[in-house]
């Protein structure tokens, strides 16, 4: 993350399903948690066992997989808001992923807005269920300037 940059970064993604969601998303978690990233998974429902059998399914060091469980892919999102505080106030640089219907994602999207203050270094990377939004897929991407994928942020006007 841009540690000169003081606001919110929003990145959009578009998922198929709860395995879907967690396969595009592995690898960027991954990524960023060796660069000392704190990630924080706000999710509409709870992912814990489907994260399970996903990384009990691929090849990755049993180290790697404990960090990543340990991220809590729970739906508990007031216990997790509290933590985004205490995060911010030691000034670490944090991705939030908010993963569920648009109205959930919003409505997390408006508590940020509140609870946490614009000046933090602040990724959030908004979820959206493409049954869902499929319709309404350009709208949606028109809110944001990226798109996460499989291999990483893309900027929407090169895709």
């Amino acid at each position: 993350m841009n540690k000169n940059k003081d606001t919110k970064e929003k990145i959009c993604a578009f998922y198929a399903s709860d395995y879907h969601f967690e396969m595009i998303s592995l690898p960027y978690i991954n990524k960023k948690i060796e660069n000392k990233n704190k990630i924080i998974i706000l999710t509409e429902n709870d992912l814990e066992k489907s994260i399970k059998t996903l990384l009990g399914n691929i090849n990755l060091k049993e180290e790697k997989k404990e960090e990543i469980l340990k991220l809590d892919w729970k739906n508990n999102d007031i216990e997790k808001f509290n933590r985004m505080k205490t995060k911010m106030n030691e000034k670490e640089n944090i991705i939030i992923f908010v993963k569920g219907n648009k109205s959930y994602i919003q409505h997390m999207n408006q508590n940020m807005k509140k609870w946490l203050p614009e000046e933090n270094h602040i990724k959030i990377i908004d979820c959206y269920d493409i049954e869902e939004v499929g319709d309404n897929l350009d709208e949606i991407m028109g809110q944001y300037e990226k798109v996460l994928r499989v291999t990483g942020e893309k900027e929407i006007e090169n895709l």
